[in-house]
């Protein structure tokens, strides 16, 4: 039986033994609704209010700045669509964000943008980041959001979060971050980075999936998704998941805690796996080669297909991808790639392998010693590359 190498970590992580431990209390024994004036209520109440402490203090904001959501892609929607109208209300229609957003965002702004708000897409150059003076550039008097990721869940991009957020601060406009690649992977301070509003997903670091948080500034106008209830502050209606809000803040505990071991680790197999899987030829890293989460591989290989390749390195007990697991039914190359400046041709043979501390150096040397015959064998079927090869077409990489 072939064994299974787990190298899909950006599209979800397996949750942790002390998560599960922290979870398995608040499924049997403390099932109490939070909003109930009993004890069995009031007991769930505390370990409510616990979670949010420890999360809070995990990224440096305070209690009632942490408000509870079922993932990254609902805190996306509430901060934006909040900012976006609180800005309405003030005659600002402007919004700043960038073309290689996670669509939670992407999709949001385009349905605001039918609602008659503006909004500029920065470009993210051919190494996929931006700089704070392009977004200071951008900003208008009628601003009224600026929405940028923290790190790039595609080609691992880490963006200048807290030189962006000073000029936002400097200039009085909102400012969110998309944190769901970044929270429990490398260091995050929503006051050192100066950010109003900051999103997170559990199932990324280790915790249980359909549970996350929204960081909200106070004094940063909030405004419902979601009515029928005044659970959180009556900013999101709908009785708590306290499992899966305990399981997180003990997941982010353990994260953050570990956080510079793993750091070091994920960053020596992902510069093993780089180095490698450079030596194919005509290859392509993608991303920031500098500013990096140290997880992240996104490749592509000219002549194959990415479908093929993943379904071949499964077969193989590799489980890889080529993108966003959000858009993996999508025939289309990655709108992330494309925002890079790759060809069509060329971004449809990516590959991203997501590293986390459970990985190994076994398990990557593996990865290095498959990957290269899939993509010769893909390659000697493919009449694109006997084409390119045969010089009827320009290599492109």
């Amino acid at each position: 039986m072939v064994k299974t190498v787990y190298v899909d970590n950006a599209a979800t992580t397996a949750m942790s033994d002390m998560a599960i431990k922290a979870m398995t209390p608040y499924l049997k024994e403390v099932y109490g609704n939070p909003s109930s004036l009993h004890t069995v209520g009031q007991v769930a109440k505390e370990a409510l209010d616990k979670a949010r402490e420890e999360v809070a203090a995990l990224i440096g904001a305070k209690p009632n700045e942490i408000y509870f959501t079922s993932g990254g892609s609902e805190a996306d929607n509430q901060a934006i669509r909040s900012a976006a109208y609180a800005g309405l209300a003030k005659g600002k229609k402007h919004i700043i964000s960038t073309a290689f957003e996670h669509h939670a965002v992407l999709h949001t702004l385009k349905k605001l943008e039918k609602e008659g708000f503006e909004v500029t897409y920065l470009d993210v150059h051919s190494h996929g980041n931006i700089t704070a003076e392009e977004v200071e550039r951008a900003i208008r008097p009628d601003t009224a959001l600026v929405t940028v990721m923290y790190a790039n869940n595609e080609v691992g991009s880490v963006l200048p979060i807290r030189e962006i957020g000073k000029v936002c601060r400097d200039k009085k406009v909102i400012f969110h971050t998309d944190a769901v690649q970044a929270v429990g992977h490398i260091p995050v301070n929503v006051v050192e980075d100066n950010v109003d509003m900051l999103s997170a997903s559990a199932h990324k670091f280790h915790g249980p999936k359909g549970v996350g948080f929204l960081y909200c500034r106070t004094g940063v106008p909030l405004k419902n998704l979601i009515e029928g209830g005044a659970q959180e502050r009556k900013r999101r209606a709908g009785t708590e998941n306290i499992a899966g809000i305990c399981a997180m803040a003990a997941a982010l505990n353990e994260a953050v805690e570990n956080l510079d071991k793993n750091m070091k680790k994920e960053a020596a197999l992902r510069d093993k796996l780089i180095s490698g899987l450079s030596k194919i030829p005509h290859s392509k890293l993608n991303g920031d080669t500098k500013s990096r989460l140290p997880g992240n591989v996104n490749m592509c290989f000219e002549g194959i297909e990415g479908e093929s390749l993943l379904l071949l390195l499964d077969a193989k007990g590799i489980c890889a991808s080529s993108g966003s697991a959000c858009t993996s039914g999508s025939l289309d190359p990655s709108h992330v790639l494309l925002s890079l400046g790759l060809p069509h041709e060329v971004a449809h043979g990516s590959l991203r392998l997501s590293l986390s501390e459970y990985n190994t150096e076994e398990e990557v040397d593996y990865i290095v010693a498959e990957v290269p015959k899939v993509v010769e064998y893909l390659r000697s079927i493919s009449p694109v590359w006997e084409a390119l090869e045969k010089g009827e077409k320009p290599h492109l990489i």
